[in-house]
């Protein structure tokens, strides 16, 4: 009796597990809550039918509003003696946070404006993972400035109006941005991929 071929199985994905490590207190404070000139950044992750993706975990990196890198010391620090967590210093800029979504595929982030770096109109640059993907996706915020609208930045004038529009947050009272990423569909997020 011969066996039969055996069939190919799925692609394994990158989550939810991640979820459960990744994420630590604190993650969503790139910039000290007490600092001014910290502003609000949030939204939801949505698939492609528009709903909630309520386990997924996002990376958010920028520079500081001069468009330096910053240098300060990692979020995850820790307590000499003890080894234990001490989390962020409360003081510092780091440019760097990690946030999980709720239940209702929201998140939110801490951080300041940041300034134009290489030649590109200034932005954040998000990493998300997410259940189903077989590997992480990366895209870009851009917060909309008062007193200029970037032309020159080479991603945004190689995009249609419809599909730059998904790279915009909307300002919102009081120093607030809400920025949703959708995965699939007809407004799905503008993703970049980099060889």
């Amino acid at each position: 009796m011969t066996t039969p071929p055996a069939l190919p199985t799925p692609a394994h994905t990158v989550g939810p597990f991640y979820g459960y490590a990744l994420p630590f207190p604190g993650g969503g404070d790139a910039a000290p809550a007490a600092h001014p000139d910290t502003l609000t950044l949030h939204g939801h992750v949505r698939d492609g039918a528009g709903a909630p993706v309520p386990d997924a975990l996002l990376e958010f990196w920028g520079p500081d509003p001069d468009g330096e890198l910053p240098r300060a010391t990692g979020s995850l620090r820790r307590e000499p003696a003890t080894g234990g967590f001490l989390g962020r210093d409360g003081v510092r800029f780091t440019g760097f946070a990690r946030v999980p979504t709720d239940a209702d595929g929201h998140w939110t982030v801490r951080t300041l404006r940041p300034g134009a770096r290489g030649g590109n109109a200034p932005h954040l640059a998000v990493c998300v993972f997410a259940r189903g993907l077989t590997r992480h996706l990366f895209t870009r915020v851009y917060l909309p400035a008062p007193d200029r609208e970037p032309t020159t930045d080479p991603l945004l004038a190689a995009l249609s109006p419809e599909r730059r529009a998904t790279l915009w947050a909307a300002a919102e009272p009081q120093g607030s941005y809400r920025f949703d990423i959708r995965l699939q569909g007809a407004a799905e997020t503008v993703f970049l991929e980099f060889a």
